[in-house]
């Protein structure tokens, strides 16, 4: 039922299939020659444009996961979050719901960005394909399916939808997914360690860099979860509890 939910949002599927897909023809196509690395493309180097596709891959799981705060929206606008409470459903198995919902809605937007990367031509090895994708998919529908809710427990529903793709793209830019992070100020490069797409982006990025995998970035990004995941079900239980 909640998959449904998510596949009749046509603004939602629009932000997550199509945009990112747009997005990599339009600025990371034009690079499919650019070297990434000092190796270039035609000796079997990385090219500029993999290095994009994987970062609205990411974005496009990222927006799909959020989606789930504007359902939330809904459901308490109609009463049915209140409903619930009267369930045996426990509050968590509510919110794992939700995510697993948005993992499969974010599996759609990486895997339609991927195909369009393949569709142009991008040539990466097929460890760099899988590793890469699941790590977006993953770990970006996830975590931000968790915030997508904390957003819709929090944010009166006429709101949730403008508050979450707001921070979602605040985030991207802050967090440096849609360009290297050394092309930032140094300072600017020290507050992106700290949030939560930057340990994401460098697990998804690490099999196209050749990057030694850092397990600070896991830590970055379990750390989010169970930040997002906390606040989400204690707000879900402040909702219900009120008459």
């Amino acid at each position: 039922m909640e998959l449904k939910r998510k596949l009749r949002n046509r603004r939602s599927l629009f932000f997550s299939l199509i945009f990112p897909v747009a997005m990599f023809l339009l600025l990371g196509y034009p690079n499919l020659d650019e070297p990434l690395t000092a190796t270039p493309v035609a000796d079997g180097g990385v090219s500029y444009a993999a290095y994009f596709m994987v970062g609205m891959a990411l974005y496009g799981a990222m927006i799909a996961a959020t989606s789930a705060g504007s359902a939330v929206a809904v459901e308490r606008a109609q009463g049915w979050s209140r409903q619930l409470r009267l369930t045996p459903l426990h509050p968590v198995a509510a919110i794992l719901t939700k995510v697993i919902a948005g993992l499969l809605v974010g599996l759609i937007a990486v895997v339609a960005t991927y195909a369009a990367g393949l569709a142009v031509g991008l040539q990466l090895a097929p460890a760099q394909w899988i590793l890469s994708g699941l790590a977006a998919w993953v770990l970006g529908a996830t975590v931000f399916t968790a915030l997508g809710l904390l957003v819709g427990y929090l944010v009166p529903g006429e709101n949730t939808a403008q508050v979450t793709n707001i921070t979602v793209v605040f985030l991207s830019f802050l967090g440096g997914l849609f360009y290297p992070l050394e092309m930032l100020p140094t300072f600017a490069q020290d507050l992106a360690v700290f949030t939560p797409v930057y340990g994401i982006a460098q697990i998804a990025r690490s099999p196209l860099t050749g990057t030694d995998f850092d397990v600070l970035w896991l830590v970055n990004a379990a750390a989010w979860l169970a930040v997002f995941v906390v606040g989400a079900v204690l707000a879900f239980r402040r909702d219900t509890k009120r008459v």
